[in-house]
């Protein structure tokens, strides 16, 4: 799970999304560019893409993982912090929790829960500085 973290923050998409299965169910909070709901891996993956360009500095770490159930039924809760720097200098951060459904070790469901004003916020600092996918309909499946 923490690796997983690390290929986002290196932008190794296609390492991030490759426990995924295909009917993946991914939601995030909050109405802007990153929220929403997926119901597809290319959904996700175009999430991700997404996540790169618009925060292109995030850096998440991952303070506390919880794993509970069996193989064919495992629920991962991962606490994390993230920080960036946006692009007119100021700091982002934000705390949230994901929540993986895991079967026999691919993802079917990844919840996303955060301070979504501070990602309304910080999406909306980076569109005011020339990145408009910040401001973008959120991608959905």
């Amino acid at each position: 799970m923490r690796q997983t973290f690390n290929h986002v923050n290196n932008h190794s998409w296609d390492k991030a999304t490759e426990a995924l299965a295909p009917n993946i169910h991914h939601r995030v909070s909050g109405d802007h560019a990153l929220g929403g709901e997926r119901h597809d891996k290319d959904s996700v993956r175009r999430w991700f893409e997404r996540l790169g360009r618009v925060l292109p500095t995030l850096r998440i770490t991952v303070t506390e993982v919880t794993v509970k159930g069996w193989p064919w039924n495992t629920q991962v809760f991962a606490q994390w912090d993230g920080k960036a720097t946006l692009k007119n200098g100021t700091p982002y951060i934000n705390r949230g929790l994901h929540a993986f459904t895991l079967r026999w070790g691919r993802v079917y469901a990844l919840e996303e829960f955060q301070d979504s004003q501070a990602a309304d916020n910080g999406l909306a600092a980076q569109a005011a500085a020339g990145i408009e996918e910040a401001a973008a309909a959120p991608i959905l499946s």
